[in-house]
């Protein structure tokens, strides 16, 4: 009897655990309604370093530290990934960033999705939508979101790291705006 209320307890405390943190990332994500962080992303080997400002729903400024002067702008429909000598436009929605900037979106996965523990340093959340497979990282501790992975239909892996997060800035919303050609 005494080994059954050990085992109980240990289930109960590991299932309240999870819901907590479950919680805690959720709360965390509904209060942000803007984002500005610092970010290093990998794709195909290449890395890639900048600073972005993101606005719930699907709206993200993102500057890269590079000689070309390359930015990537959403304005919620619209994603263009500029530099000084190209230009490109995509819907948004045919996009991985499209889920992953979508706080509803978000939300709703993460409520209806179990987690996966990582060294006990990150919570991963994996999905799949539109063909795309997205891994989405939070903090253990802070419940920051801090990253996310996608293959899109291409098999392009694609890594972004985030960092140095400030929540609910003032920002000036005429960076979303879209860069001319």
């Amino acid at each position: 009897m005494k080994k059954f209320f050990i085992l109980f307890f240990i289930i109960f405390s590991f299932t309240d655990t999870r819901a907590s943190i479950k919680e805690n990332i959720i709360q965390n994500l509904e209060n942000i309604d803007n984002l500005t962080f610092e970010f290093e992303q990998n794709i195909g080997g290449k890395t890639e370093k900048g600073n972005c400002i993101l606005e719930y729903p699907k709206k993200i400024y993102c500057k890269y530290d590079l000689g070309n002067q390359k930015i990537m702008v959403s304005n919620g429909k619209s994603l263009v990934i500029k530099t000084s000598s190209s230009y490109y436009i995509y819907p948004i929605d045919k996009t991985p960033l499209s889920q992953i900037l979508d706080k509803k979106y978000l939300l709703s996965k993460i409520e209806n999705l179990e987690f996966k523990n990582i060294n006990n340093k990150f919570i991963n959340y994996k999905f799949f939508e539109n063909e795309n497979e997205i891994n989405i990282f939070f903090d253990r501790d802070t419940y920051n979101l801090i990253g996310w992975q996608t293959v899109d239909i291409y098999q392009n892996l694609s890594i972004t790291y985030l960092s140095s997060f400030i929540k609910n800035k003032q920002i000036n919303k005429n960076i979303f705006l879209l860069p001319t050609n």
